[in-house]
C-alpha cells in the first residue's frame, strides 16, 4: 500500500496471526466480563484505543473482537456510550489544532504549513466518508475556530 502524500510505498501495518478465530484457552475473561470492563474503563473516561490497551495489557485479552463478536465502538454504541465525534477524527482534529498553535509563534515554518494543509486535507476526506456512512450529521464541518472551542 502506497502512502497518502508521498509519491513512495510504505507498510501496510500490522496483521493478526492466521488461523486465530477463537478466544484463547489462557485469557481467563468471558465474553460477558470483556463487555463489563469495556464499559467501565469507557465510564472512566477512556477513548477506544486507550480501552483496547488496558485489555490486552491487565486483563490479557489479545483481541475484544475474538473474545465477544463485537468490536469495542459496537459495544458503546449499544450501551449509548460512544462519542459524538469519532476517535481517528478527534485525534486529526487536535493534530491540526496543535500545528496551527505552532504557527502562530512560528510564521516562517513552511513545513509545518504543508503538514497543516495535509492534515487537514485528511480531516475533510474522513468526515466525507462519515457524512456517507451517517456517523456525522450533514450539517457537520470542520472550521478550525470552532475545532478550538471545541477541544478546550
Amino acid at each position: 500500500m502506497a502512502r497518502m502524500h508521498a509519491r513512495r510505498k510504505g507498510k501496510s501495518g500490522s496483521t493478526h496471526v492466521l488461523g486465530r478465530k477463537k478466544h484463547p484457552d489462557w485469557s481467563s475473561l468471558k465474553p460477558r466480563e470483556v463487555e463489563s470492563h469495556v464499559i467501565e474503563l469507557a465510564k472512566n473516561g477512556k477513548s477506544t484505543s486507550e480501552i483496547g490497551i488496558v485489555l490486552r495489557d491487565q486483563f490479557a485479552v489479545p483481541d475484544v473482537k475474538i473474545a465477544t463478536g463485537k468490536k469495542i465502538t459496537r459495544i458503546l454504541e449499544e450501551n449509548k456510550m460512544h462519542s459524538e465525534i469519532p476517535e481517528d477524527l478527534k485525534n486529526l482534529i487536535s493534530k491540526a489544532l496543535q500545528i496551527r498553535e505552532h504557527i502562530e509563534i512560528h510564521k516562517k515554518d513552511v513545513s509545518n504549513k504543508r503538514n497543516l494543509h495535509l492534515t487537514e486535507s485528511k480531516i475533510r476526506r474522513l468526515t466525507k466518508y462519515y457524512h456517507s456512512t451517517n456517523k456525522l450529521p450533514k450539517e457537520w464541518r470542520y472550521k478550525p475556530k470552532q475545532a478550538k472551542l471545541m477541544f478546550e
